[in-house]
């Protein structure tokens, strides 16, 4: 008896010594653009308030000091579990230049870390690694990343949606162990994100309060530029989760609209020619699965029920997206240029050289706890190349004429499966793309593009 009274005792003297622990050490360090390429937000996470933000950072040494802010963020849990939120942007970065930094205040420390802002050089060709539906559970493609980005492989990573599964399990304490993993990649280099059908809990809370992202903080789109390419997020799931209110998605489609037409502008296409767009949920899909994309009226596709509003496929056709970049399906597939179900390829033998309509791919195979997802025997005609392997994308801009693509399978230890050049000559209406733009002069191409 007495043996069970101090087995007791020591539990509730534990309990009493773990909650008057004072956590003001950074974690879950994780980079992110700013206004540009040139500024850098550096955010992360303390459990208790140190009532200052601050980065030391530098080129070859920590010598300059940058403030930000934090604020509290709450988990819906019934824990309640709390958190700071640090956020301090580092402006006006000198290019080409590789720094140093740690972040906290005072009261402590992170461990040091290290980013490379790009060349201020039209020619700069970025490099990206991209995937989505990445667990804290069976995070397959983890540590081929974490290699790859310390060596210096990437420029920015894309993840496509669906974090941790899910940031709020077990009262948001799954989110900070899968925040803690992603900080061997997303500390050395930009992590820009979109949130997925996992983040939906709380109205997607943590999703919203753990990154930083451009724009404005209450929006879950916004969109950005590295090098010759002109990249936007949007949020798939304003379709899907009508219950938090219609008003997102109206606002959301306004938003996306005017970025396109903006991004088409003749001097802004000149400069950032690629005009790329990623969502979590995509269009088209021939898994087996019988989600969304498996259906012929995908709501991201065509729009609300019934009246089809808020369709995106027809608003990127007119716009004259080059690449979508879709996840949610935990495989990777590749389609052939795709417009309403007809296939408009380049030519037979060039399929992706002046394609006739957006090029789409499906990558959600980093790795979770739900597996993989299979394919139906009989492939669409709009499936180019399918494959259930764990695994992620890399995609280079090497020009204005000219991006790659390839996939890395994990299962095959890092071997390239599929690999493919989108090659334009001219970035504009799908309508002209199968003309010969080298018999167009400038001046016809500019009234050609102006009254398109």
């Amino acid at each position: 008896m007495m043996f069970l009274l101090n087995i007791l005792l020591l539990s509730f003297l534990n309990l009493k010594v773990r909650a008057d622990i004072f956590y003001y050490q950074p974690e879950q360090v994780h980079l992110s653009y700013g206004k540009n390429v040139y500024e850098i937000v550096v955010t992360w996470s303390t459990f208790n308030d140190t009532k200052s933000s601050v980065v030391e950072y530098g080129i070859g040494g920590m010598i300059l000091q940058a403030e930000g802010t934090s604020k509290l963020f709450v988990d819906g849990g019934p824990e309640r579990h709390a958190q700071y939120i640090h956020r301090v942007r580092l402006a006006d970065l000198t290019p080409d230049s590789t720094y140093v930094y740690h972040c906290g205040s005072d009261l402590g420390w992170s461990a040091q870390f290290w980013f490379k802002t790009p060349p201020d050089n039209p020619n700069w060709q970025p490099h990206l690694a991209i995937y989505g539906d990445m667990g804290n559970e069976n995070a397959q493609s983890l540590v081929r990343l974490q290699e790859e980005s310390q060596r210096g492989m990437y420029d920015a990573i894309l993840h496509v949606g669906d974090f941790a599964y899910d940031m709020d399990t077990q009262n948001a304490y799954i989110g900070d162990a899968f925040m803690r993993q992603i900080e061997s990649v997303a500390a050395y280099v930009p992590y820009m994100t979109c949130p997925g059908n996992h983040e939906e809990k709380y109205n997607f809370s943590n999703y919203m309060e753990r990154f930083t992202m451009p724009g404005r903080r209450e929006d879950p789109f916004y969109s950005f530029n590295v090098g010759p390419m002109h990249i936007i997020s949007i949020s798939t799931e304003l379709y899907y989760f009508l219950n938090f209110g219609l008003k997102p998605l109206v606002f959301q489609y306004e938003w996306l609209e005017n970025d396109l037409a903006e991004a088409n502008l003749p001097e802004n296409r000149e400069k950032h020619p690629w005009i790329i767009v990623m969502g979590h949920r995509p269009m088209y899909c021939s898994n087996t699965d019988k989600d969304d994309c498996t259906h012929h009226e995908t709501l991201t596709r065509v729009g609300l029920p019934f009246l089809h509003f808020f369709g995106l496929e027809k608003l990127m056709y007119d716009y004259a997206v080059d690449l979508q970049i879709w996840a949610h399906e935990h495989s990777y597939e590749r389609l052939w240029p795709v417009y309403n179900y007809k296939v408009y390829n380049g030519s037979y033998d060039a399929p992706y050289t002046n394609p006739g309509a957006p090029v789409q791919i499906i990558t959600g195979s980093a790795g979770c706890k739900e597996g993989k997802d299979d394919f139906i025997p009989a492939k669409p005609e709009w499936s180019a190349f399918t494959s259930s392997d764990y695994g992620y994308t890399r995609l280079k801009a090497y020009n204005s004429t000219h991006l790659h693509l390839e996939q890395v399978s994990d299962d095959k230890a890092g071997l390239v499966i599929d690999s493919f050049w989108i090659i334009k000559n001219f970035h504009g209406p799908y309508k002209y793309s199968m003309m010969d733009w080298n018999k167009l002069d400038n001046r016809r191409l500019e009234k050609l593009t102006a009254t398109a």
